[in-house]
């Protein structure tokens, strides 16, 4: 059994100024920001960053890890305080939100929504997943959502929601209503 050792005081300098300097990157030029300027922002060599991070997903991950379960731990906070089918409408609204405000979070969750063997969905479609999964589950159990919905479809369909109302207007303003066409059409009963 092979034990992890720690990490040395200024490798771990290096990772976390790279992932200060990835969030600023990404959030300056979208997830296509070069990796060479990232490292060199950050000050260590191109070699440096591919040893903590093996691949672009991999870092842009890294970057937005916390990001995507706080946007999933809110879930729980907005399942206590509105009815199931208003608490999911309001989760996808704060996800759809995110995903335009926050550049580069939408590839992200694409990835995680799209390719269930990729790193990214271990955590980030995980956890995106079991945060959709109870609110569905919610929503159906009240009757205010079709049954044969599934977790993934929704947050396919989000996904798809934030890339129209950035379209429409770049920040997103017509997110609410791309929201409501969607969550009327998932309604049980149509």
């Amino acid at each position: 059994m092979a034990r992890v050792r720690p990490m040395r005081a200024d490798a771990r300098r290096n990772y976390e100024r790279l992932l200060t300097v990835a969030a600023e990157a990404f959030a300056e030029h979208g997830e296509g920001a070069s990796l060479d300027d990232i490292a060199k922002r950050a000050g260590v060599g191109t070699g440096t960053l591919y040893r903590h991070f093996p691949t672009r997903q991999a870092l842009l991950e890294a970057a937005y890890v916390d990001r995507v379960e706080a946007i999933a731990a809110h879930a729980d906070e907005i399942a206590g305080s509105l009815p199931p089918g208003e608490a999911l409408a309001e989760w996808l609204n704060e996800l759809g939100v995110g995903m335009i405000q926050v550049r580069g979070l939408r590839a992200l969750l694409s990835s995680a929504v799209t390719d269930v063997d990729s790193a990214a969905a271990t955590v980030c479609a995980t956890t995106m997943k079991t945060a959709a999964t109870r609110l569905v589950e919610a929503a159906q159990r009240e009757g205010t959502l079709r049954g044969d919905v599934d977790p993934m479809d929704v947050l396919r369909l989000a996904h798809g929601v934030a890339a129209a109302a950035e379209l429409a207007d770049a920040q997103g303003k017509a997110i609410r209503r791309y929201l409501s066409l969607l969550m009327e059409g998932l309604r049980a009963g149509t």
